[in-house]
Formats: structure tokens, sequence, C-alpha cells
């Protein structure tokens, strides 16, 4: 039996690296909601109202229902926060995206 082996988890259920690169940016603007939530100590409810979503929708942002959220939603999601990416390049040429407050 040949055991395969990942850089990324999302390249084992993707269909090819695009559709994985967008998963795993998916799950890291869930990742970073959730952590913003978590610092504002918002309970769902809270959550809900700042988005203008159910709490049922809160809740699968929460448990990280990937397939469930585009990436311009999530996008969005930060925008009603008045919050924005910004992706940069370090010294290394390394990819950098912080979270800002939008101006």
């Amino acid at each position: 039996m040949t055991q395969l082996s990942y850089d990324n988890i999302f390249d084992a259920i993707a269909d090819d690296a695009d559709e994985a690169a967008d998963l795993q940016f998916r799950a890291d603007l869930m990742i970073t909601l959730r952590k913003l939530f978590e610092d504002r100590g918002w309970k769902q409810a809270d959550i809900a109202s700042a988005l203008g979503i159910t709490q049922p929708r809160v809740s699968e942002i929460i448990r990280g229902k990937v397939h469930l959220f585009s990436a311009d939603k999530l996008i969005g999601f930060l925008a009603k926060l008045n919050l924005r990416l910004k992706p940069s390049l370090d010294a290394n040429h390394k990819v950098i995206c912080e979270v800002l407050e939008a101006a």
C-alpha cells in the first residue's frame, strides 16, 4: 500500500492546487475571525449582530465549516468589523498578511 504525504491537509482533499490554496485561505480567514471574536469576548449573539447574520451562520464560522463560506464573504465580514487584509513582502520576499483597521 502506498502512503501519501501532504504539506497541507487541503492538498489531500482538493482536486487541484488552486482549490487547495482557496480552501487554505478561507480556513485561515475563519481562524482569524474566530480569534478576533475571542479577543473581543463576543458571544455568538454579539457576532451575529455585528456581522448581520444569523446565530446558526456564526456557529458555522466558529466550527470552521470552510465549504459554506466564500473568500469574498469572509473578507466582507472583516470589512463589517472595520478591518482589512494587507498583504506585503518582507526583506526575504516572504508574504506577510496583516489584519488592519480600515482607513
